[in-house]
């Protein structure tokens, strides 16, 4: 998956990330909290703060123990929450999978360019499949429809 960006949905005024399939036509829309959606957005604008903010200092910690965040995985949805979890290989070459919530994940992927990753069965049910028009001078149109898409939805359409 692929990180678009983060958006906030009206009239709710609530963040949300948008990932998109990279061989695809899908999007998975995760609503986070504002804290959230700002870590998400520093790390894709690569901002730089002169401290480690939370998620920054989770991976110096990985990293000062030798280990390296290699994936993140979206795994599903339940009652219009979503879970994740963190891929971590340590030195020894053997791998930890550790729950955290889908922003804390993508925040901490894109910081260390770890995979994004989601189950077929997450995007059969909840993504939304736009397809992508290869006419010239119409980039970027699925992203487009997809926003008049959330201008019309709320978080509860999501709800299982």
């Amino acid at each position: 998956m692929e990180v678009i960006g983060v958006r906030v949905e009206m009239p709710s005024n609530q963040p949300i990330v948008l990932l998109k399939e990279i061989d695809g036509s899908r999007f998975l829309p995760i609503w986070v909290g504002a804290v959230e959606a700002t870590a998400i957005a520093f790390a894709q604008q690569g901002v730089k703060p002169p401290r480690p903010l939370t998620h920054d200092l989770a991976i110096n910690i990985i990293e000062e123990l030798d280990a390296t965040l290699t994936a993140v995985h979206v795994t599903h949805v339940d009652q219009g929450v979503f879970y994740a979890n963190l891929i971590i290989r340590n030195a020894a070459g053997g791998t930890q999978t550790i729950s955290a919530r889908p922003s804390d994940a993508i925040s901490l992927a894109l910081r260390s360019a770890a995979n994004i990753l989601a189950n077929s069965e997450l995007l059969d049910e909840i993504g939304i499949e736009i397809p992508a028009e290869n006419e010239p001078g119409q980039e970027n149109q699925e992203v487009e429809r997809f926003r008049e898409f959330l201008d019309q939805i709320n978080p509860e359409d999501f709800a299982g």
